[in-house]
Order: structure tokens, then sequence, then C-alpha cells
């Protein structure tokens, strides 16, 4: 008798992002994500985009390089890029838009996200 091992693996969502999907990455995001993927030895497998408590006001976005999703991930794709999010951060991140910007004074990711509150004065936390 034989007994298979069968292994918990999350969720893929493919193509056009969709209202399902709680975070969108602009074309500028996934461009700049994926340089600077290019630059790391050994390559990760993906983004995790998060919300961890702390700040000012609450909450604050995270982002960080993943070798491969954990087992309470959503893993969703913008082109050939991966993002992993787990489901506590996929309800804060509903409807949030990720960019990236440069201007004459900084250059960084921006999240746009129409669930927030209000943020402190530095920006960097929110709450809901």
């Amino acid at each position: 008798m034989s007994t298979a091992t069968v292994t918990p693996t999350a969720e893929v969502v493919t193509g056009t992002p969709v209202s399902t999907q709680p975070v969108t990455l602009t074309p500028n995001a996934v461009a700049k994500v994926r340089e600077i993927m290019a630059s790391q030895d050994p390559a990760p497998a993906g983004l995790r985009i998060g919300v961890v408590g702390g700040g000012c006001s609450g909450f604050q976005y995270s982002m960080s390089f993943e070798n491969q999703a954990g087992m309470m991930d959503k893993v969703y794709r913008f082109e050939d890029l991966k993002v992993f999010v787990d489901a506590t951060s996929a309800m804060y991140l509903v409807n949030c838009t990720v960019d990236y910007v440069e201007t004459l004074e900084a250059a960084g990711f921006k999240f746009e996200n129409a669930a927030v509150k209000s943020t402190c004065g530095c920006g960097s936390s929110f709450s809901v």
C-alpha cells in the first residue's frame, strides 16, 4: 500500500489585473522591481508586499524579496513578476496601487490605497 503526500500550494492568479487582486502594480513599478531583482545574486523568486503594524498611525507597508511563497500566501503575476501577499495583508491592500515615481527631490515606490483613512505627517504609516 502506498501513501501519497499532498503539498499545499498557493493560488496563482495570472493575466490582466482584476478587481479580485488586492494590489495592483503599475508598469513603472514592475519594471523597477525587475531591475532591482536582476542585480540580486541569487535572483529572488518574487516580491512580497505586505502590511505590518508600526509607525505613527498604526500600519506600514512592507516590500521584500522572497525565494518562495509561504503556505498562507496568494501569488499574483504581473507579466513575469510574482508578487506574494499574505492573507492578513490582503485585507488592507484592497484597491491599492503601487507605483514607482522619480522626481527631482526623491525616487521610490508609492502606495495609493483608497481604504486609508489617515496618514502620519511623515507619510510612512497609515490607519484604516
